[in-house]
């Protein structure tokens, strides 16, 4: 599977010359948990997301990086078995924080957010750490006492999610529409690319002006092949 992860350019040059310094995400308000987060074969979004980052002053030179994915375990919120545990692990964390008057914190709008997506997810967040955290303690209550275990701890978490606006007036497809992957084992990552510039052409045919001299299409008129 290809990953897109939209970042500063030092950051992309970085994971291209040492594949080995991952960053993992820790914000309370990580939609999926915690984890290196990834737009499933979009690169678009992860352009889209590095371009926001910039405007808002968060990074100094917008940039895409790929990845090739090996999902392993993952706790992928597009099967009804996943979503079931993640309802679960909602019950168990209520009732904790309930018995200890406490609150769960809540899923946020952001204020300049017209759509009201709720981004800033921090109770789907809080959740998923916990569900996580508690298969680790079955695993070792399992280890201890039976001494093997059937539990698995998600090497990945994988979500659908409806975002922005309708692609048009009374429809059910919407604009920012996308898969999230948070990788949560940094060996899931087989190794990161550099994505080469597509051309988007409207037309089905091609443009003889778009061969080069020695018969392969190119990326952009007028530039050789091999520049």
């Amino acid at each position: 599977m290809l990953g897109f992860h939209g970042c500063d350019q030092v950051v992309c040059e970085t994971l291209l010359n040492n594949p080995n310094r991952i960053r993992i995400s820790r914000e309370s308000f990580d939609w999926l948990g915690h984890g290196m987060y990834f737009w499933e074969n979009n690169y678009a979004r992860a352009w889209d997301w590095a371009r926001y980052k910039y405007e808002r002053g968060e990074i100094n030179s917008p940039a895409v990086i790929g990845a090739v994915l090996d999902l392993g375990y993952c706790c992928d919120f597009l099967s009804t078995e996943h979503i079931e545990m993640f309802k679960d692990s909602y019950k168990k964390l209520f009732d904790l924080y309930k018995a200890s008057n406490k609150v769960l914190p809540k899923n946020k709008n952001l204020r300049e957010d017209k759509h009201k997506d709720k981004l800033l997810r921090e109770m789907d967040c809080v959740v998923i750490e916990h569900m996580c955290e508690d298969i680790i303690e079955q695993m070792e209550n399992d280890l201890t006492v039976h001494g093997f275990t059937k539990h698995k701890l998600p090497d990945s978490v994988r979500g659908a999610f409806l975002e922005d606006s309708p692609a048009f007036e009374g429809s059910g497809i919407y604009e920012k529409t996308h898969i999230q992957i948070a990788i949560r084992n940094p060996n899931c990552i087989k190794g990161f690319f550099l994505p080469r510039r597509e051309r988007i052409s409207l037309n089905s045919d091609r443009d003889i002006g778009d061969i080069s001299d020695n018969g392969f299409f190119v990326s952009e008129p007028r530039i050789p092949y091999n520049a």
